[in-house]
């Protein structure tokens, strides 16, 4: 939604890095290698790096960082939304706890002109097309979401190409979005070419037990590679999306796209406010920090994993189906060999997690390849010594045998940190 909107849809990452050593730079920022391995919750990747980073830090009344956000002013009548967007401070400002608030007033100081008239309501918008773009990476968000009927808050994404393709070819990703009718659900999306508007390719996430956004913060998050597209709510995977869901039509995620930032009242989708409906408003965000891919899909971002008879932790056959052993096999630098870090805690190789199969917790529990879930299956930190230790079972990444032929299936066992079947180091 620039200044002559796009039509917005209805619908629709604490590993520490085993090397030689890991230097950790807080915030997303990178990690240099160094010769002892060390730990940190919440550490990025080592081939990950930070591209944008606004943790909101400022005097209260302050307004955004314009280095790094632009404001979008007006109305949009494409979506029948009721709200005139305002620059400065008056609707987007930080509270000096570290957060934005976006503020959604039924107000209009300045008589502000709408599509249906005078406006009702003011708001802010924010993005980054002439500050900031990037085609690739993990994208996320920490934010508590505003209540009532006709509130549409959104963090999204847009094509750099939309002033020339124009939309829906240049594409959209709708990371999260929530309308005010529904509390406790969120939704990510897609659209492009012949899959737009109410015809846009996404699914929801709802909370369990009834609870609402807006009771607490929350991350949302998407992990964006070639051909592949998945969400997350507080870590925990519920879509992915690729090519082979678009009925033929062109996928057209392989382009920089730019961030948004949003409150909406009213509109198609939402609806309007009504007497329920209390302002002020506020949709507060902790922070939105982009790092660069950490799916290791063997572009160059990974690095491999050496263990017992200096063999690499390696996909069996490079195949990303769900289940496919994890082995030790000679390094050869491929993709199967690639693994990154998240700041999930996963280890990551062509765009899936390493995975104690079906969580199990007793020695000779095989490890395999699965989508990445935020289970505490797919979670690892560094023990004694090098070992690898999975944090659902409290065993440690093991060569069966012990044995470093081709083809040795990698398994969790009891921790032993003198065991050199157990000692594992990330190469670069």
């Amino acid at each position: 939604m620039s200044a002559s909107p796009p039509t917005r849809r209805i619908s629709p990452r604490p590993l520490a890095l085993f090397a030689a050593a890991v230097l950790l730079l807080c915030g997303g920022l990178q990690q240099a290698l160094a010769p002892q391995a060390s730990g940190a919750e919440n550490a990025p990747s080592a081939a990950a790096a930070a591209t944008f980073t606004d943790d909101f830090n400022g005097a209260a009344g302050s307004a955004v960082d314009s280095s790094k956000w632009g404001y979008e002013t007006g109305d949009n009548v494409n979506n029948h939304e009721r709200q005139y967007y305002t620059s400065g401070n008056h609707n987007a400002a930080l509270d000096g706890q570290g957060n934005l608030v976006i503020t959604a007033r039924k107000e209009n100081p300045a008589n502000y002109q709408c599509w249906y008239g005078t406006c009702q309501y003011t708001s802010a918008r924010l993005s980054t097309p002439s500050k900031f773009t990037q085609a690739y990476g993990h994208f996320e968000t920490r934010m508590k979401l505003p209540r009532g009927q006709g509130m549409w808050p959104a963090f999204w994404m847009l094509g750099n190409d939309i002033g020339t393709a124009g939309w829906p070819n240049s594409g959209e990703i709708d990371i999260m979005e929530n309308v005010g009718f529904e509390p406790g659900t969120v939704h990510g999306t897609i659209h492009g070419p012949g899959y737009s508007g109410a015809a846009g390719i996404g699914a929801g996430y709802t909370l369990p037990g009834g609870q609402s956004f807006s009771d607490a913060f929350h991350t949302f998050s998407v992990d964006w590679a070639p051909n592949s597209i998945k969400w997350y709510v507080d870590g925990n995977l519920y879509q992915t999306r690729t090519p082979a869901d678009l009925g033929g039509n062109r996928w057209v995620f392989d382009h920089p796209f730019y961030l948004l930032l949003n409150l909406a009242v009213g509109g198609y989708w939402p609806g309007d406010p009504d007497a329920n409906t209390t302002f002020p408003q506020q949709l507060v965000v902790d922070y939105v920090h982009v790092t660069t891919s950490d799916t290791g899909g063997g572009n160059g971002t990974g690095h491999p994993i050496t263990g017992y008879g200096n063999k690499c932790v390696d996909v069996a056959s490079s195949n990303t189906a769900n289940g496919t052993p994890v082995q030790l096999w000679d390094c050869n630098g491929t993709g199967a060999q690639s693994w990154t870090s998240a700041s999930d805690g996963s280890l990551r190789a062509l765009g899936k997690c390493m995975d104690v199969t079906a969580a199990g917790t007793a020695d000779g529990t095989k490890i395999q390849l699965y989508d990445c879930n935020g289970t505490a299956a797919q979670k690892w930190t560094v023990g004694a010594g090098s070992t690898l230790v999975n944090t659902g079972s409290g065993r440690c990444l093991d060569a069966t045998g012990p044995s470093s032929a081709n083809g040795t299936r990698l398994q969790i066992w009891a921790c032993n940190s003198t065991a050199a079947n157990q000692q594992w180091h990330l190469t670069t």
